[in-house]
């Protein structure tokens, strides 16, 4: 028999479903890609399809292995990462959806956020959770479901409702039933979460509506946990390490040692500093959340995040037709030399960190009669730099006055776009350093499974590993992008008027 010298890593993000195989270097060998639909079934409200999300990764599993050339007796674990508050409800019996599930970037449950705001709730919830009140994470979600779907009630009644975020509903599939767990890094994005003392908080129960019945139970972020069941290719493969997609990539990028920073651009973007064993409440409305857990033990991180990153370039190509592909938008906005003025604030599910407004909605300001299709596309671009620029400088601000953030590391798609780089560069003026592996969020659930079942002996192995592609320095004054952070300020505003 071949040994066990490979990860499986399957990364469930918002528009589609991954697969990677690495090997034992941590060098992706194969790696196959399913996008699936997103419903907007009203305005604010976006779902999936439970189903879709399952059969996309279970097809894109099965892809990578043909395209490796390898069955499952050379896979030694599987790694699972996941698009994180994204709330689903199945019967535990079944294995059926009882709805769809309903997306972190749905705005559906606002009123209930003001509603818990109005009551004096906020403080007891960044307390317990490290999260400030929005509907994006997923216990106002869990709590719709109960509220609006009769099937749901009725299976929360006789114990047979499951509750769950991504990684638990992969997890329960793969192993037929046998399995009901979520990692803490994912719990800790529901708002149900005790971050400092682990567990389901019984008060948050209570204040939500949630039966802990329905609700998976906690494990570490590695394991391993179980071993799959209902996938024939991968059939008795042990899933080992699960982590929510932004704990994934920090893990990814190796930033294990406190004060380091990454980015993750996505269709958000996402940007955690890694804070240790201390959770750091943020006097600039940032997060407090779980990295990862270890035999019980917590890593913490602080947390940033902007609702709208790479969507902006979706939108670009899908609502104003733009572009036919997002890989065109580069060059599009590089034909410009810059945005003619033009700036474009892409709230279209409101603001999230560091501003947290529910009611702000998208701009564009400063045409003219002479802006084109390409100084739009160039603010675009810039709108990503700009609120990834909101974040880094609420987290500098958190910081002690004499502590100071040296670079910021970089990964997901976009990260890809050099222009984009560029002006993060610029806006910053701090390196922006790129790895050689920028699919860091499966790179890290592949690190979490490997080191979980001995593939790789530790992590200062895997850091030996971690190496540049390109680093991105400043190219602009000091001043030059205090004035350009100065005008997107006044952008941002005028979208919570």
């Amino acid at each position: 028999m071949p040994d066990k010298d490979m990860i499986l890593a399957l990364d469930q993000g918002t528009t589609s479903s991954r697969a990677i195989v690495f090997d034992h270097l941590a060098q992706p060998v194969a790696t196959a890609q399913q996008e699936f639909e997103q419903l907007y079934p009203r305005p604010g409200w976006v779902e999936h399809d439970p189903v879709a999300i399952w059969g996309s990764q279970r097809d894109t599993a099965s892809q990578a292995l043909s395209k490796a050339g390898i069955t499952a007796d050379r896979i030694a674990a599987i790694g699972i990462t996941n698009q994180r508050e994204t709330a689903l409800a199945w019967d535990r019996k079944s294995g059926k959806p009882v709805c769809n599930a309903i997306v972190w970037q749905d705005r559906r449950t606002a009123s209930h956020i003001d509603r818990l705001e109005a009551e004096g709730y906020s403080e007891l919830l960044r307390k317990k959770t490290g999260l400030v009140p929005d509907a994006y994470f997923s216990a106002t979600k869990f709590a719709w479901i109960l509220q609006n779907n009769e099937e749901a009630r009725q299976l929360a009644a006789e114990g047979n409702l499951c509750l769950g975020t991504v990684d638990t509903w992969l997890i329960y599939n793969l192993t037929g039933g046998a399995a009901f767990i979520t990692d803490a890094s994912n719990a800790s994005r529901t708002m149900l979460f005790d971050i400092e003392h682990g567990g389901w908080d019984e008060e948050l129960l209570g204040l939500f509506g949630v039966p802990r019945s329905a609700l998976p139970e906690v494990v570490d972020s590695f394991g391993p946990f179980a071993e799959v069941s209902a996938l024939d290719e991968l059939k008795g493969v042990p899933i080992a390490g699960i982590a929510g997609d932004q704990q994934a990539a920090l893990f990814g990028q190796m930033c294990n040692h406190p004060g380091m920073v990454k980015n993750t651009y996505g269709t958000g973007c996402f940007m955690l500093m890694n804070t240790g064993e201390q959770i750091v409440a943020s006097k600039n409305n940032l997060l407090s959340t779980v990295a990862l857990q270890r035999g019980g033990e917590r890593l913490y991180a602080q947390e940033g995040g902007v609702f709208i990153g790479g969507a902006v370039v979706h939108w670009l190509r899908d609502g104003l037709g733009f572009i036919e592909s997002s890989s065109e938008v580069e060059a599009l906005a590089a034909s410009v030399p810059d945005t003619g003025g033009v700036h474009l604030v892409p709230a279209f599910a409101g603001l999230g960190a560091p501003y947290w407004d529910q009611d702000a909605r998208g701009l564009i300001s400063g045409l003219t009669r002479g802006t084109t299709k390409a100084h739009l596309a160039r603010a675009a671009l810039e709108s990503i730099a700009f609120q990834v620029a909101d974040l880094l400088h609420a987290m500098q601000a958190d910081l002690p006055d004499d502590v100071f953030i040296h670079e910021l590391r970089v990964d997901g798609g976009a990260c890809g776009n050099d222009l984009l780089m560029q002006m993060q560069a610029d806006i910053l003026q701090l390196p922006v350093v790129r790895p050689t592996v920028t699919e860091t969020t499966a790179l890290g659930a592949a690190y979490l499974a490997g080191l979980s079942v001995g593939l790789w002996r530790d992590t200062d192995s895997l850091e030996a590993n971690w190496m540049i592609d390109r680093s991105f320095e400043p190219g602009i004054t000091a001043d030059d992008a205090e004035a350009a952070m100065a005008g997107w300020r006044k952008a941002i505003g005028r979208t919570r008027l």
